[in-house]
């Protein structure tokens, strides 16, 4: 139900009646976690320009610090077909994100907290 409310929001799914506005821009970070095969920074980043304060804050708040120590290369890291293979909730925190990062009006979460462990879920929801 919530995702298919999420989707109608964003114009995914036909509005059956009534209307939906929004105003300002929209991020999405989707039930469906993924990933491009890239660094894990550029997964993160999906094109928008790098802003040093913005990126550890959004890291910080997703609880990726630890991952990034233990990646080989950090968030340089290739993901994907070459790189390392991510773990469901570390596919979510970069969803995550990806998704806070962009610094948009509206963020649209559907079900952030499914795949990441207890502890990691209330430090992102305390973030």
């Amino acid at each position: 139900m919530t995702s298919s409310l999420l989707m109608t929001i964003l114009k995914e799914l036909p509005l059956l009646s009534g209307s939906i506005e929004t105003v300002g821009s929209i991020s999405y970070a989707s039930q469906e976690s993924w990933s491009f095969n890239t660094s894990v920074r550029n997964n993160i980043f999906f094109g928008t320009e790098y802003n040093k304060s913005r990126y550890q804050r959004v890291v910080e708040v997703c609880a990726l610090e630890r991952d990034f120590e233990l990646f080989p290369f950090g968030d340089k890291t290739l993901v994907g077909e070459r790189g390392v293979q991510l773990s469901g909730g570390q596919k979510t925190r970069i969803t995550l994100a990806r998704a806070l990062y962009r610094n948009s009006d509206i963020v649209l979460m559907d079900d952030p907290l499914s795949a990441v462990d207890t502890s990691v879920a209330e430090h992102i929801f305390d973030k």
